[in-house]
């Protein structure tokens, strides 16, 4: 049932191309490619213990005239100290935002400094090479629990703590000290569900100088339930919308790459070019919602029989798989597929560091994530820009990134939301026009509101403000 790709089977020349826009795009979706595999997130499969090849491109020479780029909204932060506080290093969505932001910063010129506060007692593979690429870049990285991280929280002139379980670090580590550094703390808010509102993690919230969260849903929700479940007060609250990468939209933009990617992963899946691919890009777990899909998607099988509509081949892809953890979720989901026959149309792909070749591959996105749905979801922004419709939950953040009947169709959590899926499905299938309409309408809205600019130019905002609450707080 789980296909993976081939170790050849394409000719020499384009397999050397290939290698080298994977290497590329080997950090996919921290930078959007610079780290991840769909924030939300899937995971890794790769050597740690090999080096990458280094991939020297041709460049254009550059005008004779040509205009300096111009600088970074986020150059105000050259020299300063950051210190950026994790709760997992993991190639789930927030500590790869967290990495994106500590390379953006290191691109000006901020000192940039990282801790970890939950990691594997044993060496991990994922740990290792993200600390790696960290270090590279110039982040420096120390003990969460060490006097070094102590020292550089007192110092620094900014701390950002990233998701709420990252509030246990500072009555962990910090103790006494945490009154002197609350005033400058910047605290990165991604979680939508429920466990995450403890005060023993978020009782320091009303007294740090800012918080940060991906969506208007998701901010408007912590502020209700900080009030009414906990009964403590919100601080200055920013909603920063994320933003896809220049990397990534280079390839999304480049026609030769995404056809050879498209050609290549639709090869080792065994399909043909005509046929129909509908996938959810995710951590496979429950809360992603896959189960709900693969029921839409053979109800959707049914509907097109019932009515005998002529429409290609469909297929249903699962990127984010892990059959090695051996999860009961998983099972049931190849369970399902083996007792409704569709072995042949469904497709499990391994957790994989790169998503952009199934994001060329695919013809739509389903992001169906369940309850709340997502803070933000940055799949959904990078399918945007390779022109794909999308069908979504109506919760969470992508109801202010997908424009329900221009650039995808919404359709409810949850159990409801099965048979609104099938139909929507089967009316992308049966509408060419329709649906290549949309993904060159959502391409529009990220050339518009999510690209890598407009997010920096978001998060410095958000930065400046915050430095100066702070500056004002510690002369007063």
């Amino acid at each position: 049932m789980a296909k993976h790709p081939p170790a050849g089977g394409a000719p020499l020349q384009k397999r050397r191309w290939l290698l080298a826009l994977l290497v590329m795009l080997s950090v996919s979706t921290v930078v959007a490619l610079f780290i991840k595999s769909a924030f939300d997130p899937c995971d890794l499969h790769f050597d740690a213990s090999k080096p990458e090849p280094v991939v020297r491109a041709k460049t254009a020479s550059p005008a004779k005239f040509a205009a300096p780029p111009p600088p970074s909204p986020l150059s105000f932060m050259k020299s300063k100290l950051v210190l950026l506080v994790s709760h997992e290093l993991s190639l789930s969505g927030g500590p790869l935002l967290l990495m994106e932001l500590a390379f953006l910063l290191r691109s000006v010129g901020a000192e940039v400094c990282w801790v970890t506060i939950q990691k594997p007692s044993e060496t991990d593979e994922v740990v290792y090479s993200l600390e790696q690429k960290m270090l590279v870049r110039g982040v420096q990285v120390f003990s969460a629990k060490g006097q070094e991280a102590i020292g550089t929280a007192l110092k620094a002139d900014l701390v950002v703590l990233n998701t709420a379980v990252a509030g246990k670090w500072l009555d962990a580590v910090v103790k006494e000290n945490v009154p002197r550094i609350l005033p400058k703390v910047l605290w990165w808010i991604h979680e939508m569900r429920g466990h995450y509102f403890k005060l023993d993690y978020v009782k320091h919230l009303p007294l740090v100088a800012g918080a940060m969260i991906d969506s208007y849903v998701t901010a408007e929700y912590w502020k209700n339930r900080t009030r009414e479940r906990l009964s403590i007060k919100m601080p200055e609250t920013y909603v920063v919308h994320l933003g896809n990468s220049k990397e990534l939209m280079q390839v999304a933009e480049d026609g030769v790459a995404k056809r050879v990617l498209r050609e290549h992963i639709r090869e080792s899946l065994g399909v043909r070019d005509e046929d129909l691919l509908f996938a959810i890009i995710n951590s496979v777990s429950r809360g992603k919602g896959q189960d709900l899909f693969l029921r839409s998607f053979y109800e959707s099988l049914q509907l097109i029989q019932e009515k005998k509509l002529k429409v290609p081949s469909m297929h249903a892809v699962i990127v984010g798989s892990d059959i090695t953890a051996q999860t009961k979720y998983e099972t049931e989901l190849r369970n399902y597929v083996m007792q409704k026959k569709i072995q042949d149309r469904v497709h499990f792909i391994n957790k994989t560091l790169t998503v952009a070749p199934y994001l060329a591959a695919i013809d739509v996105l389903v992001q169906n994530s369940q309850a709340r749905g997502e803070c933000f979801g940055r799949i959904t922004i990078e399918a945007m820009a390779f022109q794909l419709p999308v069908l979504g939950t109506a919760a969470g953040g992508t109801t202010e990134i997908v424009v329900n009947g221009t650039t995808g169709l919404l359709h409810p959590a949850g159990k409801e939301g099965v048979t609104p899926l099938a139909k929507n499905i089967v009316k992308l299938a049966t509408h060419v026009e329709r649906r290549l309409t949309m993904g060159k309408r959502g391409y529009e809205r990220v050339k518009k509101m999510f690209l890598e600019h407009h997010m920096a130019d978001r998060i410095a905002a958000v930065l400046k403000e915050v430095l100066q609450k702070s500056k004002r707080q510690r002369t007063h």
